[in-house]
């Protein structure tokens, strides 16, 4: 007559026929006033009412019909109490729990009124994870209800091998799984779990995502060389994992088709490059680990460079290597082999080995990295005179003897004119130019009797205009 929701009169109807132990009763109050949900693959575990009737049931010992003042109870009133007595507490295994009237009662709640989220939930909570999963698979449900019902609750309580034993068990080539696990990575990551990711892969045989999760342990958080010396067990474990994917490939690749449709691929090509990338680094780690021991290392950068980065990191390694020996030539085969491994632009890096001597006022090992470089056989003509080009930006703190030791080093007599002029050396650029072919020695000499007049320079200016 008010117009009011029944809606709540009739749930606490069917609450008091629960407590009183009439299941029927309870089942058709709650058909008035609960309803399905509009998602069933929806990420909570539906409506208020339908959690309060489970909690109910998953709580209950057993209906108490106690006759008038009967304080005590019956053997068989005891028997039947123990009997159903609470599932939350008991760990039930599948044929057990299935005979409980309140198990089934919940199950038909659940299904007829949760979400899938709710019904997977409840089967974890009682243990009954193969029912769970078979849920799961059976509903298809998304990702998100895998990770929220199943994956969570699994490693949180440990259980993450009987999980990955249950999944094997129901399709021992994971297929139907993939989706799933991947989706369990990503989470993984996202949370920075590592360590967890890392045994997952394992378990999925993807051997080459589980080595890129080694280069991560590899190199996160290191701060030094010595630090990545104690780390090398990663290296070989993720060459471990790359031999092992090879192999999988080359046995597979007789048959018609590769079932692995989740696990990662990598062409046989790209494999055997991670793998000498791996071998490259061991010996870089090995050396650079030396060196800081003996205490020739002399660079402290702000992060570390390896050669899992990208080309600017793999020639700061590079770069590192050469700098870091006793002397130039102790570290330039490593080097030059980073150089000619990931095709790297050698110039760019020899001038910023020579520019970082020149702050370490180590001028004649400038001198040594030219010879190297020249004798490396890959050289290009102008290599050397670029190098040294480079360097002279800084040539007002490089001394007068060690700067005319390295210009008088260079290879074309253009470039030395090139160097003097930089460094303000007009007579010196004047005495090369002169030395010329007779026209491009005019050229030459005009052009520092020009540079002369400029600055100021009266004597060269009158030196050039003589000879001109």
């Amino acid at each position: 007559k008010s117009g009011l929701d029944p809606g709540g009169a009739w749930h606490a109807w069917g609450m008091a026929c629960l407590k009183a132990g009439n299941l029927s009763s309870a089942r058709e109050k709650f058909n008035r006033c609960l309803k399905p949900p509009m998602d069933l693959n929806q990420l909570n575990h539906g409506s208020r009412l339908v959690q309060d009737v489970i909690q109910y049931l998953e709580s209950t010992v057993k209906p108490i019909l106690i006759a008038d003042d009967d304080y005590f109870a019956t053997l068989r009133e005891l028997e039947a109490t123990l009997r159903t007595r609470s599932l939350s507490l008991e760990l039930m295994c599948e044929g057990k729990i299935q005979h409980n009237s309140y198990y089934q009662e919940c199950l038909f709640y659940l299904h007829s009124y949760g979400t899938n989220l709710a019904i997977i939930s409840f089967y974890m909570r009682h243990d009954c994870m193969r029912e769970a999963l078979l849920h799961l698979l059976n509903k298809e449900s998304p990702s998100e209800v895998f990770i929220e019902g199943v994956f969570i609750p699994s490693y949180k309580s440990g259980k993450l091998h009987i999980l990955e034993n249950l999944l094997e068990t129901i399709d021992p080539g994971l297929e139907s799984w993939g989706a799933y696990l991947i989706a369990a990575c990503k989470y993984l990551q996202r949370k920075n779990y590592y360590h967890i990711l890392y045994e997952l892969q394992q378990f999925m045989k993807d051997h080459v995502r589980a080595a890129m999760t080694c280069i991560r342990f590899f190199t996160h958080g290191a701060k030094s060389y010595t630090e990545l010396g104690d780390k090398q067990t990663w290296l070989l474990k993720i060459k471990d994992h790359l031999k092992v994917y090879l192999q999988e490939v080359s046995r597979s690749s007789g048959r018609k088709k590769m079932a692995f449709t989740f696990r990662k691929k990598m062409s046989a090509a790209d494999v055997s490059r991670h793998i000498n990338t791996v071998d490259l680094q061991m010996e870089v780690t090995k050396f650079l680990h030396r060196c800081e021991s003996s205490g020739t290392s002399q660079m402290t950068g702000s992060s570390l460079p390896t050669l899992f980065g990208n080309n600017n990191m793999k020639m700061d390694v590079a770069c590192k290597v050469m700098l870091e020996g006793k002397n130039i030539e102790e570290g330039f085969g490593i080097a030059f082999r980073v150089l000619q491994d990931f095709q790297l632009e050698a110039t760019e890096v020899y001038s910023k080995v020579a520019k970082q001597l020149v702050k370490q006022q180590k001028y004649g090992e400038i001198r040594q990295l030219l010879k190297c470089v020249n004798e490396s056989g890959v050289a290009a003509k102008n290599d050397g005179d670029n190098i040294i080009l480079n360097c002279l930006n800084e040539f007002k703190s490089i001394p007068a003897e060690d700067l005319d030791n390295l210009i008088q080093d260079m290879d074309s007599d253009e470039n030395k004119i090139q160097a003097y002029v930089m460094c303000n050396k007009l007579r010196s650029a004047y005495l090369v130019s002169v030395r010329q072919e007779k026209t491009r020695a005019v050229q030459l000499v005009q052009h520092v009797r020009q540079l002369a007049e400029n600055s100021g320079d009266d004597v060269v200016k009158a030196i050039c205009t003589q000879w001109l």
